[in-house]
């Protein structure tokens, strides 16, 4: 499982510290550190997409983290969450007397960024008009604040990230075309959380594990059909979502044991007597499972699929728990 930290100056060599907060060990996140590992020691843009809460920003900081500008400034800004009239002066500055308001010279984040890193989020937001001066200094690495016509020079790399679609954009005229090229020069495509199930189990201990060391709690149980409802779960607000979830499951849990925060389905809904022990729990819960897909343990739509387990794994505790596809005579399949 990775779940790793800030990686420090002159320590590039530890693997355990190459990330951070990056928990899992699916394939499909697996597929997306192994492109960070590529593009990091190098200086080419990248451009991050993925739906909202997918952890774009994580990856940001992983470039920045095992490239050769670890040790300088990783600098970040929201495009979509400053005004469109002061979005240029936060990315190159302005001069006293630039425009109403300009009480003193203001240093941009391309400046602040100097010899290090520089993640834009939420890219696509970026209105037309300013789209030529980006496009400039990405290619130029230069560019002049807003009042002076002193050009000024950096050594910037930009990890730029957005949860739209840019190529569409392109097509409706909504996004220029050249710098839509320019930051595409290696793109990494962040997968929603429902296309790594098999990492839920660890993101939910690693959140339990953060909110209750803030809250003062402890939680020493998950409840199995609590796991399978959180695994089985569309996630639309990915990562972000499960996180903000476990928070008020841990607020609301008492007696040591992980409430299910999310709500109760409307139809059929699990039942689990409060004697149950949790092989009984994990025993019917396969056996429901198994009986709502006809027995058919692997495959997209197999038991093994829904439970968010490998089909082996499955076979395993269908072996142990002495679980039999009926009229087998005794056998599993």
């Amino acid at each position: 499982m990775r779940a790793f930290g800030n990686i420090e100056a002159g320590d590039q060599t530890s693997p355990e510290r190459r990330f951070q907060q990056l928990i899992g060990n699916s394939p499909a996140l697996e597929a997306v550190l192994e492109q960070v590992e590529r593009v990091a020691p190098t200086d080419s843009t990248v451009l991050i997409q993925g739906e909202t809460g997918t952890g774009k920003e994580l990856i940001a900081r992983a470039i920045h983290n095992i490239s050769s500008r670890c040790g300088r400034s990783f600098v970040k800004l929201n495009c979509a969450a400053i005004p469109l009239d002061l979005l240029e002066s936060e990315l190159f500055g302005h001069e006293k007397g630039a425009f109403t308001g300009a009480i003193a010279q203001r240093i941009g984040r391309f400046d602040l960024a100097n010899k290090g890193t520089l993640f834009l989020d939420e890219v696509g937001d970026i209105p037309l008009a300013l789209q030529p001066k980006l496009l400039r200094v990405l290619q130029e690495q230069e560019f002049e604040r807003l009042g002076s016509t002193q050009t000024h020079h950096v050594d910037v790399r930009l990890v730029a990230a957005t949860n739209r679609d840019l190529t569409d954009m392109v097509q409706r005229c909504e996004f220029r075309s050249d710098l839509y090229y320019r930051l595409n020069v290696f793109p990494i495509s962040l997968p929603p959380l429902r296309a790594r199930r098999e990492d839920i189990p660890a993101l939910v201990n690693h959140f339990v594990e953060i909110f209750c060391r803030r809250m003062g709690k402890q939680i020493e149980h998950i409840p199995p059909e609590t796991m399978f409802a959180l695994r089985s779960y569309s996630w639309p607000g990915n990562v972000r979502e499960l996180q903000n979830l476990i928070e008020r499951a841990v607020i609301l849990s008492n007696l040591g044991v992980l409430i299910n925060p999310l709500p109760a389905a409307p139809k059929d809904p699990l039942v689990f007597p409060a004697t149950t022990t949790m092989k009984d729990s994990e025993r019917s819960l396969i056996l429901r499972t198994l009986e709502a897909v006809g027995w058919v343990i692997g495959g997209p739509k197999g038991a093994a699929t829904k439970l968010g387990l490998k089909r082996t794994t499955l076979i395993c505790k269908m072996q142990k728990l002495g679980i039999f596809r009926p009229g087998a005579e005794g056998r599993i399949l």
